[in-house]
């Protein structure tokens, strides 16, 4: 019964966060000034749910690609809230309902790794959106792990880096969720929306902590195999 009211009173305060940040974000669009909003109201989200978040490093603003190790769900909103960044996410995001919509509102790139005809045109996209100076993260093990075993790194869309927009860096991230790692990450056939009520139902708070690696120039490697290889070698480390 108490599991339950932390999940009424989490998704309360939710609904009021989100309403609050829309009013605010649609009063900076319609003066036309870029909007804190969204990554301000990703961050609140993450607090609410309990997430405690810590950034030990300092990440850079913007031309950067941010590859980062993937636990949940939280990821997201951990690494938004701390850096302002876009995000690659999958295809299939897009058309939950709410969640589609906030996608966007995030600058999201949406991605179907299983469809190799449209590998180019993602990639394309990608290119376009660190040509204006974005901060885009991408996980490049393609789903999430159990946070002790590093999973391979897949390099499709690192061909967006080969070669790299001019200026663009790339900046490898270990998320730690430290003792609460069992517990939170997001593996086997757990449904989404299991797993999303159960950390709602979470007594407490939990830390995430960000280490933000030495960012590198991809120009001085060859090509996105080697890309993401030295972003993994550099999350081991940590």
């Amino acid at each position: 019964m108490i599991a339950n009211l932390r999940l009424s009173l989490r998704l309360v305060t939710l609904v009021i966060a989100l309403v609050a940040a829309l009013i605010v974000h649609g009063a900076w669009r319609l003066f036309r000034l870029p909007s804190p909003w969204p990554r301000l109201f990703l961050g609140s989200v993450a607090w609410i749910v309990g997430a405690r978040v810590r950034v030990v490093g300092k990440p850079l603003k913007r031309d950067v690609v941010f590859l980062a190790n993937h636990l949940s769900w939280i990821d997201i909103l951990a690494i938004a809230g701390a850096t302002g960044s876009a995000f690659v996410a999958k295809g299939e995001l897009s058309g939950v309902p709410l969640v589609g919509w906030l996608c966007t509102l995030n600058r999201t790139i949406f991605v179907t790794r299983e469809d190799r005809l449209q590998v180019s045109a993602q990639i394309a996209r990608l290119r376009a959106a660190l040509g204006e100076g974005w901060a885009v993260t991408i996980f490049p093990e393609g789903t999430t792990g159990d946070g002790t075993t590093l999973l391979p790194f897949k390099a499709a869309l690192l061909a967006a880096l080969d070669p790299p927009p001019p200026g663009v860096r790339v900046q490898p991230i270990r998320v730690d969720y430290g003792a609460a790692t069992a517990e939170l990450a997001w593996v086997g056939d757990e449904p989404g929306q299991v797993h999303a009520l159960r950390v709602l139902r979470r007594r407490g708070t939990f830390p995430v902590t960000l280490h933000v690696c030495e960012a590198f120039d991809p120009a001085e490697l060859d090509g996105r195999k080697a890309i993401a290889a030295r972003a993994r070698d550099a999350i081991a480390a940590v």
